[in-house]
C-alpha cells in the first residue's frame, strides 16, 4: 500500500518550507489525520493560532498556510508547544509503525472498503451524515487495530450542501468549492511523475479519473476524481457533489466508484483479498471483478461467482423505497459497454438487480444487485437484520424469513474521536490509561461503578458548560444571519450551563419525527420554561429534494415566539461533524424519535453515551438492544400503521417522561448539589453500553460473523 505515500511526504516537505523550520513537525503531522484522535492532537494545532484554527474548520494544512507570520513565529519560539508537537509525532509514529494484522487478510492482499461517503473529519467535507460518519469511524478503528485495509471513495469537488435557514424556517442550500491542494491529500503519481489515471466506460463516454490519497492513521483512503482535462464538462460533473439529484449523474457516480474503484486499485498494484461494500452505491464492483476473471467464454454467473466469493455487503436502509432503483433502459444504456466485455446483454445484468429477475417491468435496484453478487450480507443492528430478512425474503422464495442470508452487525462508534477531554481524563484515571485497548471487555467498564459521584458530575457539568458556550455564540450568530429581531437573537446568549439540556440532531427525514417535540406546544413550553427548566438543542439537514423534511423545520419555527422559546430552544444551522462533537459531548439527554421500524441503527446516541449522556429513544435500531430498563428511557418500538395515533401517543409519552421522570431526577439532589439517582443512571449507562457500542466491538463482529464466514 505504498501508492501515494511518497506524494504525501513531498507535500508535507513543501509545506514545511513555507513555515519556520521548528514547525516542520506540524507539517509532517498535518498530512495524516492520526493526530485528530490523539488526546492532545487537536490542541497542538489550535495553540498555533486559535482564531485561524476555527476559521479553517480545523484543517491543519490551511492553518499552516494561512496563519499570520507573527503567530507562526511565536509558535516556533514556544518550547512548550514544540515539545508537545514532538511528543505527538512520537506517539503517532509509534502507532503507525506497528505491523499489520494478518488473521483476516494480509497486507499484500488487504481488505478493500468501498463507500460513497467518508466522515472522518470536519475539515474534509465528503460526507452527508450517519453513513459517512460510520465509514470514518471504521477506518479509524481499523487503524487502531492495525488491520490491513484500504478504502475507496470519490473526491467531491463541492462536497455535500451547506445549509442556511431563513427567518421562516425554510432550508436553503448552497455549495462551496473544495480545493484539494489545501487539504491533507496528494495526487497518486506513477514512475513518470504524472498522475495515475483510470478510465471507465459510462454509457457512450470514456470517463477518466485521477486518484487522491488521504491517510487516516494506518489506513490509506483513495478518492477518485473526474475533474480531468480529458473529460467533458458533463463527465467532470460526475464527482462534483455527493448524492447529486440528477439520476444519470448519480448512476455514473456508482459506476465510477464501483468499476473505477477496482481499476484504481489494480493501477496502483493493490490486489484486495476481501471487498466490503458499505451500502449499495458501489455495487458495480462485482462487474469489474467479474470482467477481470472473464476468459471470453462461459457464463456471466460463473464470472460473477469469482468476485462474489470475496465480496461482503452491508445494507443500511430498512424500507424498499429508500433503496436506489433505476429504470431498466437507463441502466442498460449505462452498462452497455461493460456488458459487452462480459459477453452478455445488459438485460442479463439488470435481471440480477430485480427482486423478481423475470419481471421485466421491475426497475433495477442496487441493493438487490449487491445482495446477489456478495457472499455475505448484514444489516446494522439486530432489529434491522430482522427487518432486512423480511424485506428481501422474496429474493429467496424457497427460504423461510429467518433463513434469509442476511445477518447483522450492530454499528459502533470510534470512542476516541467522540470522547470529550474531561471524560477521557476521568476514564483514564479510573479504568487505567490502556482502557481503550480493552474497551470491548465488560470488565474494563466495571470500575465505573466506583467513580465518585462528585467527579462524574463535575465532568458532566464541565462538558455541558463548554457546549453551552459554543451554542450561545453559534445560536446568536445564526439568528442574526436570519435577520431576526435583535432581542430574539440575543436571547440565545441566556442559555444556562446549569440547566438540563437535551439534544435532537440528525438527518431531517420525515420518519425521524422532529414534529413530536412540539405536537403540544403549550405543554412543551411549560416544560421548557418551568420550575425544572429544560433546554433543547436541535440541528440537522433535510435532503434538498425532501420537501417533507424541510417542512419539519418550518413547523418548528412557527413556535419560535412562544414564551420561553427564545432562550431555551435553539435550532443550529449547518449541522456537521464538528457541531456533532460539541452536542454529543455536552447534552445530558439524547433524543431519537424514529417511526419504528425505520431506524436501521443510528450512532449519534452512542457518541453521547460514552460522554455520560443518557438516551431517551424509541426502541428501534441500536436502542432496541441497548436499553435495559435502567440505563436511559424508552418509547415503544411497536409498529403501528395508524401513524397519526402513534405520533400522538409517542408525543404524549415523550413529554410525560420529561415531566415526571427525566427532569425530576436531574434536579433532585442532596445538600451537596449532586443528583445521586441521575449519576447512578449515568454509571449504569456507561457500564452496560460502553463495551457494546464502540467501533472495536463492531469490527470484532465483522471479523467473526461476516468476514470469516463462507470462506
Amino acid at each position: 500500500m505504498q501508492a501515494g505515500r511518497s506524494e504525501l511526504e513531498r507535500a508535507a516537505t513543501a509545506l514545511a518550507t513555507r513555515i519556520p523550520e521548528p514547525l516542520g513537525v506540524l507539517a509532517r503531522l498535518a498530512y495524516n489525520y492520526r493526530w485528530a484522535w490523539d488526546p492532545d492532537g487537536p490542541a497542538v494545532f489550535r495553540d498555533v493560532d486559535a482564531d485561524r484554527w476555527e476559521r479553517v474548520a480545523e484543517n491543519p494544512v490551511r492553518l499552516l498556510q494561512e496563519a499570520a507570520t507573527d503567530r507562526l513565529a511565536a509558535a516556533a519560539a514556544n518550547p512548550e508547544l514544540l515539545a508537545r508537537a514532538a511528543a505527538l509525532e512520537e506517539r503517532v509514529s509509534a502507532d503507525l509503525a506497528r505491523p499489520r494484522r494478518d488473521e483476516i487478510t494480509t497486507a499484500e492482499r488487504p481488505i478493500a472498503y468501498f463507500s460513497a461517503e467518508y466522515g472522518f473529519h470536519g475539515s474534509f467535507p465528503i460526507y452527508s451524515g450517519g453513513l459517512g460518519a460510520l465509514a470514518g469511524d471504521i477506518l479509524k478503528e481499523a487503524s487502531d487495530r492495525a488491520w490491513p485495509l484500504v478504502a475507496v471513495g470519490l473526491l467531491y469537488r463541492e462536497g455535500y450542501f451547506r445549509q442556511r435557514i431563513d427567518g421562516g424556517g425554510w432550508q436553503h442550500e448552497y455549495w462551496v468549492d473544495t480545493d484539494p491542494d489545501r487539504l491533507p491529500t496528494a495526487l497518486v503519481t506513477g514512475d513518470d511523475g504524472e498522475p495515475i489515471t483510470i478510465t471507465v466506460p459510462i454509457g457512450d463516454t470514456e470517463v477518466t479519473a485521477q486518484i487522491w490519497r488521504v491517510d487516516i492513521g494506518g489506513i490509506p483512503l483513495y478518492l477518485l476524481d473526474a475533474d480531468r482535462p480529458e473529460n467533458t464538462q458533463t463527465a467532470r460533473w460526475i464527482t462534483s457533489r455527493l448524492y447529486i439529484g440528477d439520476e444519470d449523474t448519480r448512476l455514473a457516480q456508482y459506476m465510477l466508484l464501483g468499476v473505477g474503484g477496482v481499476r484504481a486499485l489494480e493501477a496502483m498494484g493493490i490486489e484486495p483479498g476481501l471487498v466490503h461494500l458499505n451500502e449499495g452505491h458501489a455495487a458495480f464492483v462485482s462487474l469489474e471483478l467479474a470482467r477481470r476473471h472473464y476468459s471470453g467464454t462461459g457464463s456471466l454467473s460463473a464470472a460473477l461467482e469469482i468476485g462474489r466469493k470475496q465480496t461482503i455487503f452491508t445494507t443500511h436502509t430498512p424500507v424498499p423505497a429508500g433503496n436506489d432503483t433505476y429504470p431498466a433502459q437507463q441502466v442498460a444504456d449505462t452498462l452497455a459497454h461493460i456488458a459487452g466485455t462480459l459477453g452478455v446483454e445488459a438485460e442479463e445484468i439488470i435481471a440480477l438487480g430485480r427482486t423478481n429477475p423475470e419481471e421485466g417491468a421491475e426497475p433495477f435496484g442496487v441493493t438487490q444487485f449487491a445482495l446477489r453478487t456478495s457472499r455475505a450480507a448484514n444489516g446494522v443492528s439486530r432489529r434491522h437484520g430482522e427487518v432486512a430478512r423480511e424485506m428481501w425474503q422474496a429474493m429467496w422464495p424457497e427460504k423461510a424469513v429467518d433463513d434469509v442470508p442476511i445477518t447483522y452487525v450492530t454499528n459502533g462508534v470510534h470512542i476516541p474521536t467522540w470522547l470529550g477531554q474531561p471524560m477521557w481524563e476521568l476514564l483514564n484515571k479510573h479504568l487505567g490509561e490502556d482502557w481503550l485497548d480493552r474497551a470491548t471487555d465488560p470488565a474494563t467498564w466495571a470500575p465505573v461503578d466506583d467513580i465518585p459521584a462528585k467527579e462524574l458530575w463535575d465532568v458532566r457539568k464541565t462538558q455541558r458548560a463548554d457546549m453551552i458556550t459554543y451554542v450561545q455564540h453559534r445560536a446568536v450568530a445564526d439568528r442574526l444571519s436570519r435577520d431576526e429581531p435583535r432581542a430574539y437573537a440575543e436571547a440565545a446568549a441566556n442559555m444556562d450551563p446549569d440547566v438540563l439540556t437535551i439534544g435532537f440532531a440528525r438527518r431531517l427525514a420525515t420518519y425521524k419525527r422532529l414534529n413530536l417535540l412540539l405536537q403540544d406546544v403549550e405543554r412543551a413550553m411549560k416544560l421548557v420554561a418551568g420550575d425544572r427548566p429544560i433546554q433543547v438543542l436541535i440541528a440537522g439537514k433535510a435532503h434538498p429534494r425532501d420537501e417533507g423534511g424541510k417542512r419539519l423545520v418550518q413547523a418548528l419555527f412557527e413556535s419560535k415566539n412562544a414564551p420561553g422559546f427564545a432562550d431555551r430552544v435553539a435550532y443550529l444551522n449547518d449541522y456537521d461533524l464538528r457541531m456533532a462533537a460539541w452536542l454529543v459531548r455536552g447534552c445530558d439527554v439524547w433524543i431519537n424519535l424514529p417511526r419504528p421500524p425505520l431506524e436501521a441503527s443510528g450512532t449519534s446516541g452512542m457518541k453521547n453515551v460514552v460522554n455520560g449522556g443518557l438516551q431517551l429513544s424509541v426502541l428501534d435500531g441500536w436502542w432496541a438492544e441497548g436499553y435495559d430498563g435502567h440505563n436511559g428511557w424508552s418509547l415503544s418500538g411497536d409498529v403501528d400503521h395508524d401513524h397519526g395515533a402513534q405520533d400522538a401517543r409517542h408525543a404524549h409519552e415523550l413529554l410525560r417522561l420529561l415531566e415526571e421522570e427525566v427532569a425530576p431526577e436531574f434536579y433532585r439532589s442532596s445538600g451537596d448539589g449532586i443528583p445521586r439517582d441521575w449519576v447512578a443512571r449515568v454509571r449504569r449507562s456507561l457500564r452496560t453500553l460502553g463495551p457494546e457500542f464502540g467501533a472495536g466491538r463492531m469490527l470484532e463482529d465483522y471479523e467473526k460473523k461476516v468476514y470469516k464466514t463462507g470462506l
